[in-house]
């Protein structure tokens, strides 16, 4: 028996499938078709991802006991690799018993037989086993049948085993989100303070964050924020300071005593989020009639964009469903900073997008300047902000959306971000343009509901995004 491997690692499992009839009618076929699983262990392979291959499954019994040492081992995703004809009885009780999602993999070992040295075999007997080495695509109609009737969702990625890009781009994809998911699933989410009065859009729901995307809700007191604060040393804060310097563009007119409080309330927030292990965080509170509070909050965004940048998203005003966008696109590796319409370009035909607060620096075009704002607009209090764009180029937006149904969706959109004026207030700002116009794109993306929030991040991933949807079980729209 296998004993189940230990940490929180994604682990992919790994089947082939073929019949046991063949094996003594055709020398060496089955090598040959294990051969060919061990090149897809070999692709699927990566430092990040566990794979557990159960080799050739070529008989019910075996499908058994695959199905529980697939549980045992606690995979989060299933390839099952088609290659030669094999009944389903061989592969039903493996994907039933490990209740995980699963792709199957028609996977071809070249883009055609050779016609000419097939016939020119002679054997008869040889030429139906190098056949039956190369009809992966036979089965896949009555496991596709024997999967919709017993309710299984499944995925397919046909192809070739080499020399196929485009197949081998969807099998990662395909890793990709289910890493995504696997993060999602252990994700430690930390709420603090309250809700923005009267947003009525971002008011959540957090059992069913947890029941759609796992993790665990902490719930944090900014009474522990502002008390940490009280503990910071002071060659904490001149080092903070230091690196407030070394990761920003400080604006002149940024006094030292900005920065000190910055200083002080960011120390004390890499403390908070460490003691709660916190892998995101959504946020708002006023302060109001507690100075310390009032004095942490006011001073926090420096801090949060730092996080934001060390992969661990910030949403202000308390925008639960807006950092799990956030931390869906971080997770991808392409940033996810909090951002909103602003207004429309319609001479250059673009939308400006950004907000106040948190930005996510890694992915800013250019260092992220930091400035004094008199006022925090609608919030209390005034203090230092960051004014950033995203990174000149293909971006993506993701809004985590509550359907009318009580149900969560992803929305999803293409489009580049562009060099060009912008507001420079003391916000995170860009000019985005999409393949069918700001004005439609503004129609279409505001017909589904979703927040006035939403994610931005670097790079075209709408199709992996809606490859996590799929393993999630949610319903992904793509505007454009």
């Amino acid at each position: 028996m296998t004993t189940p491997p230990s940490g929180n690692g994604l682990r992919v499992g790994l089947f082939g499938i073929g019949l046991d009839a063949y094996w003594p009618q055709f020398q060496g076929l089955k090598q040959q078709l294990e051969g060919y699983l061990q090149k897809v262990a070999a692709k699927l392979e990566r430092p990040d991802v566990q794979v557990v291959n159960l080799g050739l499954v070529d008989t019910p019994e075996k499908a058994l006991t695959a199905g529980h040492t697939f549980r045992q081992q606690d995979v989060d995703l299933i390839f099952l690799h088609v290659t030669t004809y094999a009944l389903s009885s061989t592969v039903l009780p493996v994907v039933r018993r490990a209740k995980v999602p699963v792709i199957i993999l028609n996977l071809q070992p070249a883009a055609a037989i050779d016609y000419a040295a097939f016939n020119r075999m002679g054997d008869r007997t040889r030429m139906t086993g190098e056949w039956l080495a190369h009809c992966a695509a036979c089965p896949v109609p009555e496991i596709a049948n024997v999967f919709n009737r017993a309710r299984i969702p499944f995925h397919q990625v046909t192809g070739m085993l080499d020399n196929d890009p485009p197949c081998w781009r969807e099998v990662e994809e395909w890793v990709e989100a289910a890493r995504v998911a696997h993060i999602l699933e252990h994700n430690r989410m930390g709420v603090m303070g309250h809700y923005y009065g009267g947003m009525l859009d971002i008011y959540s729901d957090l059992t069913q964050q947890c029941a759609c995307f796992g993790g665990h809700v902490e719930i944090v007191e900014v009474d522990e924020l502002a008390a940490l604060r009280e503990g910071v040393k002071r060659t904490e804060i001149v080092r903070c300071v230091r690196h407030f310097r070394q990761a920003f563009d400080v604006q002149p007119d940024c006094s030292i005593a900005e920065l000190e409080r910055a200083a002080r309330t960011a120390v004390a927030l890499d403390r908070l989020v460490e003691n709660h292990r916190l892998g995101s965080l959504a946020y708002y509170y006023m302060g109001t009639g507690n100075p310390a509070n009032e004095d942490a909050i006011s001073s926090i965004i420096l801090g949060t964009s730092l996080l934001t940048g060390r992969h661990i998203p910030v949403a202000g005003e308390m925008e639960i469903k807006n950092v799990q966008a956030m931390k869906i696109m971080d997770s991808f590796g392409t940033g996810g900073s909090f951002t909103e319409y602003y207004a429309m370009d319609f001479n250059d035909d673009v939308v400006l997008m950004g907000h106040d607060g948190p930005g996510h620096i890694a992915i800013a075009e250019g260092k992220t300047k930091v400035r004094p704002l008199q006022v925090y607009h609608g919030k209390v209090g005034r203090g230092l902000s960051v004014e950033m764009s995203v990174k000149h180029g293909p971006v993506t937006l993701l809004s985590v959306v509550q359907t009318v149904d009580g149900r969560l969706k992803l929305l999803c959109a293409e489009a580049q971000s562009e060099p060009g004026p912008i507001l420079e207030i003391g916000n995170t700002n860009s000019r985005y343009r999409f393949s069918i116009g700001a004005r439609k794109f503004v129609e279409n993306w505001n017909v589904h509901g979703p927040a006035h929030h939403c994610a931005v991040g670097v790079g075209h991933i709408t199709s992996k995004l809606e490859k996590l949807g799929r393993l999630l079980g949610m319903e992904t729209v793509r505007v454009c």
